[in-house]
């Protein structure tokens, strides 16, 4: 039996079997990944800037740098501005499509077990 007359015969075992792609959350995910990215690529850019003694320097502006470059890098991954994001979610697309088909197959094959006990 054929997976796609299988799924025809059986809408309850097509809801079972393949839950819907939470686009939500795989938007989200890429966006965060663009904004770790863009995080990334920009901190070598910051290292070769002196302290300024005048504002006290030390541990706190390290830190404060970090927390700085983190809110650059989500900054421009809002806006899309590389485009990462929308690669990252084709791809995350992809990937959960892949894994709905092969659950969808593996419940049915458990289906059709089942069924001939």
């Amino acid at each position: 039996m054929k997976i796609d007359s299988a799924i025809s015969a059986s809408p309850t075992l097509l809801s079972r079997a393949a839950p819907e792609i939470d686009m939500t959350r795989i938007d989200e995910t890429a966006r965060d990944f663009e904004a770790m990215f863009i995080t990334e690529m920009m901190r070598p850019m910051f290292e070769g800037i002196e302290v300024n003694e005048t504002f006290g320097g030390g541990k706190g502006e390290e830190v404060f740098r970090g927390f700085m470059l983190e809110e650059y890098g989500k900054t421009m991954a809002e806006t899309s501005a590389l485009g990462i994001a929308d690669l990252v979610k084709a791809q995350l697309i992809e990937m959960q499509a892949a894994a709905n088909k092969a659950a969808m197959a593996q419940n049915m094959h458990n289906e059709i077990e089942e069924g001939a006990k």
